[in-house]
């Protein structure tokens, strides 16, 4: 009820403005890429007279402020809703086809929203749509478009990501169509725009998202059209037994694969059952740090994770921020980082990365374990990979241009089947280091 109440204030206290985004994953067609970064000055807000807070609250588990602020979209034009408000419809009766009453909708618009931490920290940004029924005008439903990653590094992680397991000695094509299943794990969720893009993208997916904060959660629900049904109970039950009804005409087929969990990420793991395939992590606090729990080689995390791993094609990406003089050890500091049990990953992105490396591949490169990193463009930020099953491996010795072949290689066939928004290239090419 609390959820339903905070819903509505956020509705009321946001402008709809008539201007024109690209239209709900409904349309087959090629798909702009509004996450671009020549549409940067749109989604970043930084052009916009009109932004404002939709969402503003304290939160308890070190995120200080979180707020999420309202951009206004320039895409879809207001030309262009009417097939989706059909598309809504058609949905609608295909769930209640006993209902001989037609139910017909209406978008009050699409606009970017943006959930920061203490007002400066970004931590993620996707575009809503928000829709009515006209029998219940004052039912204000928010979905989020999940096919825009607007920040640059997302589209990093999935690029390197994808582009890696389709590389390894695992299935991908069939993950895709939904003939075998793709366990997912993503720790840290914002505004849960990447498990979404995962889940819509690939229906194989089963995607379990850890998120310690349950403010973090709730705000990606009421404010930035993250479906309701994904969350899920410690025992993994789901939170609410059966989905709304604008959740299955919003989502059906993809909330059913999302799992959203208010967790600690070391607990989770340490707790879990499961085998996961692909691992994203993206967890960083109020003060933008990335504990040291998640990456400490001795810790019970990373044992626990590599103990969770699929053993012959797992896969782990790890979002880091970084700055030009990143790639250099620190050893004398990191006695008084570790004192802190926090680092910050302006500085230390070269012992994570040996970190992850050792603890979930070790020397194994003749059996195909890699371990790389790429950097963001436009950000300063790294993505690190490691995999335990990288196909160019057999017994050979891997090295720097057979690796980056095999992922472009694999990158151009990611882009074409999941007919993506943006080119994989560019972000699997930035910036490559092979990790030894």
């Amino acid at each position: 009820m609390l959820l339903l109440q905070r819903s509505k204030q956020i509705i009321t206290s946001t402008p709809w403005i008539s201007r024109p985004i690209c239209t709900a994953t409904t349309i087959h067609h090629h798909l702009l890429d509004e996450g671009d970064w020549f549409y940067a000055s749109e989604w970043w807000g930084t052009d916009s007279p009109t932004q404002n807070t939709v969402f503003r609250s304290t939160s308890d588990r070190g995120n200080g402020v979180v707020s999420v602020v309202a951009h206004p979209c320039s895409r879809p034009i207001a030309d262009q809703w009417k097939a989706t408000e059909i598309w809504l419809q058609k949905r609608y009766e295909d769930i209640h086809s006993e209902n001989l009453q037609n139910e017909h909708f209406t978008i009050l618009g699409y606009q970017w929203r943006t959930l920061r931490f203490n007002d400066f920290t970004r931590q993620s940004t996707v575009k809503i749509m928000a829709a009515y029924r006209q029998s219940d005008p004052s039912s204000i439903f928010f979905m989020q478009q999940p096919h825009i990653l607007a920040v640059p590094y997302l589209k990093s992680m999935i690029s390197v990501g994808l582009a890696t397991i389709a590389s390894s000695n695992f299935n991908f094509m069939n993950a895709v169509h939904g003939e075998k299943p793709l366990r997912v794990l993503c720790i840290g969720h914002g505004g849960g725009s990447l498990p979404l893009f995962l889940a819509s993208k690939i229906h194989g997916a089963i995607v379990h998202i850890v998120e310690i904060d349950p403010l973090v959660i709730s705000t990606s629900i009421q404010a930035m059209g993250f479906p309701r049904f994904a969350m899920a109970r410690p025992s993994g039950e789901r939170a609410f037994s059966l989905p709304e009804t604008m959740d299955k005409v919003f989502w059906r087929g993809t909330h059913e694969r999302l799992f959203l969990y208010e967790s600690d990420a070391e607990k989770f793991i340490l707790d879990s059952e499961n085998t996961y395939d692909l691992v994203f992590i993206d967890a960083y606090d109020g003060d933008d740090i990335f504990p040291r729990s998640l990456w400490d080689p001795n810790g019970p995390f990373l044992e626990a994770l590599k103990t969770h791993l699929h053993p012959h094609h797992g896969t782990v990406v790890v979002n880091l921020h970084a700055d030009a003089d990143a790639d250099a050890d620190m050893e004398d500091s990191n006695a008084n980082v570790q004192s802190n049990h926090l680092l910050s990953m302006g500085k230390y992105v070269s012992q994570v990365c040996r970190a992850y490396k050792d603890v979930l591949v070790g020397s194994e490169s003749d059996k195909g374990g890699v371990a790389f990193k790429v950097a963001v463009p436009w950000l300063c930020n790294t993505s690190l990979v490691v995999s335990r099953g990288y196909g160019v491996g057999d017994g050979k010795l891997l090295n720097r241009d057979l690796v980056l072949e095999t992922l472009v290689s694999k990158s151009r066939e990611v882009k074409d089947v999941l007919n993506l928004p943006f080119s994989c290239l560019q972000y699997i090419k930035s910036g490559f280091v092979l990790a030894f």
